[in-house]
Protein backbone atom coordinates (compact mmCIF):
# COMPACT_ATOMS: atom_id res chain seq x y z
CA UNK A 1 0.00 0.00 0.00
CA UNK A 2 2.98 2.58 0.91
CA UNK A 3 4.64 1.50 -2.43
CA UNK A 4 1.29 3.00 -4.02
CA UNK A 5 0.88 5.86 -2.24
CA UNK A 6 4.37 7.20 -3.58
CA UNK A 7 3.93 5.87 -7.21
CA UNK A 8 0.92 9.03 -7.67
CA UNK A 9 3.48 12.03 -6.47
CA UNK A 10 6.20 10.49 -8.81
CA UNK A 11 3.98 10.17 -12.19
CA UNK A 12 2.54 13.89 -11.40
CA UNK A 13 6.21 14.82 -11.22
CA UNK A 14 7.27 13.20 -14.47
CA UNK A 15 4.80 14.40 -16.51
CA UNK A 16 4.87 17.79 -14.98
CA UNK A 17 8.55 17.93 -17.01
CA UNK A 18 10.53 18.05 -13.91
CA UNK A 19 13.75 15.47 -13.89
CA UNK A 20 16.08 14.26 -11.32
CA UNK A 21 18.97 12.88 -13.95
CA UNK A 22 19.49 14.02 -17.98
CA UNK A 23 20.99 12.37 -20.72
CA UNK A 24 23.63 14.67 -22.20
CA UNK A 25 26.41 14.76 -25.05
CA UNK A 26 29.68 16.16 -24.06
CA UNK A 27 32.51 15.70 -26.68
CA UNK A 28 30.72 12.95 -28.49
CA UNK A 29 29.87 11.11 -25.07
CA UNK A 30 26.77 10.18 -23.57
CA UNK A 31 26.65 11.30 -19.79
CA UNK A 32 23.79 10.67 -17.28
CA UNK A 33 23.71 13.38 -14.73
CA UNK A 34 21.61 15.38 -12.18
CA UNK A 35 20.00 17.80 -13.06
CA UNK A 36 16.39 19.65 -12.84
CA UNK A 37 16.15 21.25 -16.23
CA UNK A 38 12.63 21.49 -17.17
CA UNK A 39 11.82 19.67 -20.62
CA UNK A 40 9.61 17.31 -21.73
CA UNK A 41 8.98 14.36 -19.97
CA UNK A 42 8.28 10.72 -21.12
CA UNK A 43 4.72 10.26 -22.42
CA UNK A 44 3.79 13.94 -23.14
CA UNK A 45 1.72 14.00 -26.46
CA UNK A 46 3.27 16.31 -29.36
CA UNK A 47 0.52 19.13 -28.80
CA UNK A 48 0.95 19.62 -24.85
CA UNK A 49 5.83 19.81 -25.85
CA UNK A 50 4.30 22.51 -28.13
CA UNK A 51 2.16 24.64 -25.39
CA UNK A 52 5.00 23.98 -22.84
CA UNK A 53 8.31 24.73 -24.44
CA UNK A 54 6.99 26.16 -27.36
CA UNK A 55 7.63 25.33 -30.89
CA UNK A 56 11.26 23.03 -32.20
CA UNK A 57 13.97 25.57 -33.62
CA UNK A 58 13.33 22.33 -36.46
CA UNK A 59 11.41 19.64 -36.62
CA UNK A 60 13.05 16.54 -38.40
CA UNK A 61 10.67 13.87 -40.21
CA UNK A 62 9.99 10.35 -39.14
CA UNK A 63 11.45 7.25 -39.71
CA UNK A 64 10.96 4.21 -39.31
CA UNK A 65 8.60 1.69 -38.29
CA UNK A 66 6.92 2.69 -35.66
CA UNK A 67 7.64 5.88 -36.45
CA UNK A 68 10.37 8.03 -34.11
CA UNK A 69 10.63 11.63 -34.98
CA UNK A 70 13.11 14.49 -33.68
CA UNK A 71 12.47 17.89 -32.51
CA UNK A 72 15.65 20.39 -31.32
CA UNK A 73 15.39 23.16 -29.52
CA UNK A 74 17.84 25.48 -28.01
CA UNK A 75 20.07 23.03 -25.71
CA UNK A 76 18.17 19.61 -26.18
CA UNK A 77 16.41 17.24 -28.34
CA UNK A 78 13.00 15.60 -27.47
CA UNK A 79 12.21 12.14 -29.67
CA UNK A 80 9.01 11.09 -29.89
CA UNK A 81 7.29 7.51 -30.49
CA UNK A 82 4.44 8.54 -33.08
CA UNK A 83 2.95 11.46 -31.02
CA UNK A 84 4.30 10.58 -27.24
CA UNK A 85 8.10 11.92 -25.93
CA UNK A 86 10.07 8.94 -25.67
CA UNK A 87 13.38 10.43 -24.50
CA UNK A 88 15.02 13.83 -24.03
CA UNK A 89 18.64 14.44 -24.83
CA UNK A 90 20.44 17.53 -23.63
CA UNK A 91 23.61 18.88 -25.46
CA UNK A 92 26.39 19.69 -22.42
CA UNK A 93 29.26 21.59 -23.22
Amino acid sequence: MKSQALLLPLALGLMAGSALAETIVVDDQVVVRASDIARPAPGMKMDVVTKRFGEPQERHAAVGAPPISRWDYAGYSVFFEKDRVIHTVVIGS
